[in-house]
């Protein structure tokens, strides 16, 4: 068994324990492991490292790099042994993300697509050990990633050993799978030759210097599933919105036939969203995402999706045995890519994406806010958000209007932190409605998400906030010292509703409030 996953077989006398493995890692280290929303990375050395920590006398604590999100197995299990100096670049662990907040983890929440230049180019400290798990090495002595590519390429690049977790869990149907391009160097690399969201234009495996493999751990342990929450009415109606906006850009001709490919953020809603494909008319979809959800499989076998491209298979368990059991039905349909492929923006711009993110909550000029809780508690991070927003051909945001049984509305005065700006964001959807805001100035914008998008109980607390802010004046009216009220309120009151709910009618007008 182990030859078919090693199959260079001087790396056979690599073969190591978990525990002696852990004994190479020592304080201060920067440590790269794979994985991307809990598939494909690292199971037993995160385990042995935090068992080393708690016998350790003298300070022990280590940077952790990963692709995105992965499982507690490694944020959960490594801040809460106080492992953790510094993080990067997404995580969405309550433990980790209760560290964080506290101040114990200093934690650089970036963009997705940077992190590997950033470590190509020396920007950031250098991974000391990469510590990923693998399908097989070939007999080059070459990685084969199993279930996600993340950020592994340039952590096994730039890294100077690397422990390597077989992991025979992993059926070896996913090999060939993978679609691994190096860009090369900023300033010196050529146009990236992929111009289909279905095309390859990589190898099927990680080049590597065999030398530096310093030790292979075998394990067997299965991906964390991903608990995605079924369908409700609110995610069904923003499913329908959307697919009404896009029938309604088709028939204007601003829209082709088939539609251009789609990206999808990771989440239920964004999932639950992604299945009203589900009983449209729309196919031949392609798909060119970070994340292949429950959804993009249940396109795949509906015959609603003819190719999809991701970076990392993010499966619940039912979805994911059903999908390693039946590899090759899907072996010509799905591409996994390294991060800085799935995420960039040369790439983004050049296919025409349409992009379909989730917002936490939208001012009504159209700032999202899609990272902190209240404008400070770290909720995951930015992710691939603004990869696919800045770029994309339509950037699109989805969100319910309100959060916490309607105490929290999710379209306010000013967001309490800004990720992605007005000038990126193109469309919001919520259950109540689409706000196209393309083309609109920002008194026009501000009109339209509260009429089309926010909820009926908050839509004239709104247009109150809105109508006062205009009398002032300004391109971008606002009440500076009533801007961030809302948010004031609830964490006095557990309400962001200031008012008994009304059913009169706002006084002023929209063009009344146009031309203040």
């Amino acid at each position: 068994m182990l030859t078919n996953r090693i199959r260079n077989k001087r790396l056979l006398e690599r073969i190591v324990s978990k525990e002696q493995a852990a004994t190479w890692i020592s304080h201060g280290m920067t440590i790269g492991f794979s994985g991307f929303t809990s598939s494909g990375d690292a199971k037993t050395m995160p385990e042995a490292i935090a068992e080393r920590a708690k016998v350790m006398r003298e300070p022990f604590n280590i940077n952790v790099y990963t692709g995105a999100s992965v499982s507690p197995a490694i944020d959960a299990l490594l801040s809460a042994a106080g492992v953790v100096h510094k993080r990067l670049p997404f995580q969405s662990d309550p433990t980790m993300r209760s560290s964080i907040n506290m101040g114990k983890v200093q934690y650089i929440d970036q963009h997705l697509s940077d992190t590997a230049d950033q470590i190509r180019t020396l920007a950031l400290p250098q991974v000391d050990i990469a510590i990923v798990e693998a399908l097989c090495v070939t007999e080059e002595g070459y990685i084969v990633p199993t279930t996600s590519c993340g950020n592994t390429p340039i952590f096994i690049q730039n890294a100077k050993e690397i422990i390597v977790e077989i992991n025979l869990a992993q059926p070896l149907s996913l090999e060939g799978l993978h679609d691994i391009y190096d860009p090369g160097m900023p300033g010196n690399r050529p146009p990236i030759p992929l111009i289909k969201a279905d095309q390859r234009i990589g190898t099927t495996y990680i080049k590597t210097n065999p030398g530096k493999i310093r030790g292979i751990v075998i394990t067997h342990c299965p991906d964390t599933p991903k608990n995605l929450i079924q369908p409700d009415e609110d995610t069904k109606a923003i499913a329908s919105h959307l697919l009404a906006f896009l029938r309604q850009e088709m028939r204007k001709g601003t829209l082709p036939c088939p539609l251009p490919p789609l990206q999808s953020g990771v989440g239920s809603v964004a999932n639950a969203v992604f299945h009203g494909f589900m009983q449209a008319e729309f196919t031949d979809l392609q798909i060119y995402s970070e994340v292949l959800q429950d959804s993009v499989f249940d396109l795949l076998d509906a015959g609603k999706v003819k190719s999809a491209s991701g970076g990392a298979l993010t499966l619940s368990a039912e979805k994911m045995e059903h999908v390693l059991a039946n590899m090759d039905h899907y072996r010509d349909k799905v591409i996994l890519r390294p991060q800085e492929m799935t995420n960039n923006p040369e790439l983004i711009r050049r296919l025409g994406l349409i992009a379909i993110n989730t917002a936490l909550e939208v001012d009504v000029y159209g700032n999202v806010n899609s990272t902190h809780i209240l404008g400070s508690k770290m909720m995951n991070g930015i992710g691939g958000a603004g990869d696919f927003t800045r770029n994309a051909r339509i950037s699109i945001f989805v969100t319910k209007s309100t959060a916490r049984d309607g105490r929290i509305s999710s379209i306010v005065p000013f967001a309490s932190h800004v990720d992605h700006t007005e000038h990126d964001v193109a469309v919001v959807i919520t259950e109540n409605g689409v706000a196209d805001l393309r083309g609109l100035a920002p008194r026009e914008r501000a009109l339209s998400l509260i009429y089309q998008c926010a909820h009926p109980v908050y839509r004239e607390q709104l247009l109150s906030y809105f109508t006062e802010a205009c009398q002032r004046g300004g391109h971008t009216p606002h009440v500076l010292e009533k801007a961030l009220s809302w948010h004031s309120h609830y964490r006095e009151y557990d309400t962001m509703l200031m008012t008994a709910p009304t059913d009169t009618v706002h006084e002023a007008t929209p063009h009344s409030l146009l031309n203040q």
